[in-house]
């Protein structure tokens, strides 16, 4: 697959990802948990939905406050683990191309501008190695419908007809139901406007954390600069730059989402950070924070 290509494809999930967040295909209007419209909402959205009630009702049962910001993080958590061998893959396929990276340089500085000739060389080192350049997206799309779903079942309960979400607050968030999407990102206007601060602060710390999680999850993907030329290939400048604004674009789509979404996909971030380092290292992350440099090669010497 040549740079072009990957670059097309790449801007094309973009595109595809921040359409689905906006809100399009989410179901809106009336809603009965037990009226499923369709086949995906029957076997996918509306169990998820009704598995997060449960847990809700569960953990509130018991007395622990907050319990429906609990239920979101237990379940994916629970969903973490479900996909965890999924996940191990996707992160093994990932530490394969970046140990290959040093002999993918040398083979772009052999061949320069010689297209042809450079992927074929690639395509072989490939086979040599044992490697599939596509063996970590397969993993990933098998995982895409059900964190679909899970998506999808929190716009479901934080619709007004449910009246499950609304007024759930978690510690500092007063309402995880909040911004709807009708309101989109009007509210941040309208308080400053207001100058009603404590609610700036409140609804922009959790897509500021998931901002931060993002960048250091994309980060920890990236392979390290090199030790020689102190810096990668012109791809990998190009992909990374791309990739770096990825978690951007998204923090400001879920400043218009409910923030139930965004306590999911920040502890989802958090997880996956977790997961990346026992699998890869910090990777790239070590160039943003040097000091962790001696700690990769601790993991690396008990591995």
């Amino acid at each position: 697959m040549n740079k072009k290509l990957r670059t097309l494809l790449l801007i094309a999930v973009l595109l595809l990802v921040a359409i689905s967040l906006s809100g399009c295909g989410v179901p809106r209007g009336e809603i009965d948990l037990n009226a499923p419209p369709g086949w995906w909402e029957a076997l996918i959205v509306y169990p998820l939905a009704k598995l997060l009630m449960f847990l809700n009702r569960t953990i509130s049962g018991i007395g622990i406050p907050y319990s429906y910001g609990w239920a979101i993080i237990v379940l994916t958590i629970a969903l973490k683990i479900v996909t965890l061998p999924l996940t191990l893959k996707q992160l093994q396929s990932t530490k394969a191309q970046q140990a290959l990276q040093p002999q993918l340089k040398e083979l772009q500085d052999k061949y320069g501008k010689d297209k042809q000739k450079l992927s074929e060389a690639q395509m072989k080192l490939y086979k040599e190695a044992g490697f599939n350049p596509l063996g970590g997206c397969l993993p990933l799309l098998i995982q895409l419908p059900v964190l679909w779903g899970l998506y999808q079942s929190l716009y479901v309960l934080a619709n007004p007809s449910m009246g499950e979400l609304q007024g759930a607050g978690f510690f500092w968030i007063p309402d995880l139901s909040y911004p709807s999407l009708e309101v989109g990102t009007k509210w941040i206007s309208e308080s400053f406007q207001t100058q009603n601060w404590g609610k700036l602060i409140a609804y922009f710390s959790l897509p500021l954390i998931m901002i931060i999680s993002q960048l250091v999850l994309q980060k920890m993907t990236q392979p390290p600069k090199s030790p020689k030329t102190g810096q990668r290939d012109s791809q990998q400048q190009m992909m990374g730059q791309m990739m770096m604004f990825m978690p951007i674009m998204f923090g400001y789509i879920t400043l218009g989402l409910p923030s139930g979404l965004t306590l999911y996909w920040s502890i989802s971030n958090v997880l996956s950070v977790v997961q990346q380092y026992f699998v890869t290292g910090w990777g790239g992350l070590t160039d943003w924070l040097p000091m962790l440099k001696a700690k990769t090669v601790e993991v690396v010497l008990i591995r």
